[in-house]
């Protein structure tokens, strides 16, 4: 058993040593976000104490993970309009206002962000698109909004889920974020012109211009990226 204490950045960092060797994990959520607690279903409330019980009642259950350019990832990894928020709600930022940075940050990206092109390989085909964010998920509870195409990730059908979102202004953007909410907390498939989902058990991804990417909370690099499920590939404590 290992216990990782903290938040995202350091569970991932955790978990990565982790994957295949079925060594099980234990989740402290205390961190801005703990998306990846939240995922598994770990309460929000009095989560320390909640997650310190899942971990007692030796509850274990097998779930996937991923690598994204050859970095472990449990959560997921965003281009684009995501990667451009976390870059933006610095740690100051995260430690004055909390999850709230997030949200202040995205609303500030907002009119920054340009569309730019994206391919997408995956199952033996190409795709092209224009798209302002592209998220590609392992594991996401409703909070991560842009990762909501399907209304529901699921963490143990060896896939990934892969959600890409336009839009023209601010009232757009803020309108289709809204509906993938919606579509989270009904666990249905959005359907709406400018969202498109897919799930896919690896694909490649390049971009025109080279967009920055985050992985898991943090900023890893830049655009082209390969990303690859690894079913049943860790072993977690969950309710």
């Amino acid at each position: 058993m290992v216990i990782a204490s903290g938040g995202d950045g350091t569970v991932s960092a955790v978990a990565g040593a982790l994957i295949g060797t079925g060594i099980p994990l234990g989740v402290i959520p205390r961190g801005t976000a703990n998306a990846f607690a939240m995922a598994l279903g770990i309460p929000g409330l009095l989560s320390v104490r909640n997650a310190c019980q899942v971990i007692l009642s030796e509850q274990t259950r097998k779930i996937d993970a991923a690598y994204c350019n050859g970095i472990p990832m449990i959560l997921l990894a965003g281009i684009g309009y995501e990667a451009n928020v976390v870059e933006t709600a610095d740690r100051a930022l995260k430690k004055q206002w909390g999850t709230l940075a997030y949200l202040m940050a995205g609303w500030r990206v907002i009119d920054q962000q340009e569309a730019f092109q994206i391919q997408v390989e995956a199952e033996g085909e190409t795709y092209e698109f224009e798209a302002a964010a592209m998220t590609i998920a392992n594991a996401a509870p409703p909070t991560s909004i842009l990762a909501q195409g399907a209304g529901e990730v699921l963490v143990d059908d060896g896939l990934l889920d892969v959600t890409i979102a336009t839009a023209e202004n601010k009232v757009q953007a803020v309108t289709t974020m809204l509906r993938l909410l919606g579509a989270a907390m009904t666990r249905t498939e959005l359907n709406q012109q400018n969202v498109v989902h897919g799930r896919s058990r690896r694909l490649k991804v390049s971009t025109n211009p080279i967009q920055k990417v985050v992985v898991d909370g943090e900023i890893v690099g830049t655009t082209p990226i390969e990303v690859e499920c690894i079913p049943d590939g860790l072993t977690v404590f969950a309710p």
